[in-house]
């Protein structure tokens, strides 16, 4: 079942979420401020983040911060509507944006295409001969197994729950590495080659001038 978190102050709106959310079958944790959503981020994992902006303690834009390195995909629900404010959101790197007051079948919906754009749920991907098994972490490419390290295929991951979008290495570095990126490349790009050249992905794997790189998949 997949874990969704819900920050929102306002108790009805969680409420209602929550309920709707669990009859589509996904498990739901709720909390009320941005502090406390920052102590249980340190010790649970969630598929989903549902994250009001004007919240008690930290606000939303703040915790996106924290956020962001651990890879989890973010909708932002609030009552901000300008659309300075949509962008700024989606420029810290939420997924989506949602402004009250909302439908609840919209809010399902955009969970479910957050959702498959990162393959939640799946614990294996296919692209073309490789196959990226999730819940293993083992990687076959025609049906043999493809020794990689661990940084390798947090690599791999990204860029097959990224298809045809350019990645910024600050974002590679950040959700693999797990750490501030810091403008040095050369590690990024390092594991980089060494994916290409165990996949034989040299064209696949493409280079994206003064941003980073983009799996090329055909769909």
């Amino acid at each position: 079942m997949l874990k969704v978190l819900i920050v929102e102050d306002e108790r009805a709106i969680v409420d209602l979420i929550r309920l709707n959310l669990s009859a589509a079958g996904y498990q739901c944790t709720a909390v009320y401020n941005g502090l406390d959503a920052a102590d249980l981020l340190e010790n649970r994992r969630f598929d989903l983040i549902l994250l009001d902006v004007m919240l008690p303690g930290a606000d939303g834009y703040e915790l996106m911060d924290y956020i962001r390195p651990l890879g989890i995909p973010v909708i932002f629900i609030t009552a901000k509507h300008e659309v300075r404010d949509r962008v700024k959101g989606l420029k810290m790197g939420a997924d989506d944006y949602l402004v009250k007051p909302f439908d609840i079948v919209e809010l399902i919906a955009r969970v479910e295409t957050v959702l498959r754009r990162y393959h939640k749920g799946e614990k294996q991907i296919e692209v073309g001969d490789v196959l990226l098994d999730l819940e293993a972490h083992a990687v076959k490419k025609g049906g043999k197994p493809v020794n990689l390290t661990a940084k390798e295929f947090g690599l791999l991951a990204l860029f097959i729950q990224n298809k045809n979008i350019a990645l910024f290495r600050e974002v590679l570095y950040e959700k693999v590495w797990e750490g501030e990126y810091f403008g040095d490349s050369r590690t990024v790009d390092l594991h980089v080659q060494r994916l290409r050249k165990k996949l034989g992905w040299e064209n696949r794997l493409v280079t994206v001038h003064k941003i980073g790189y983009r799996l090329e998949v055909d769909e």
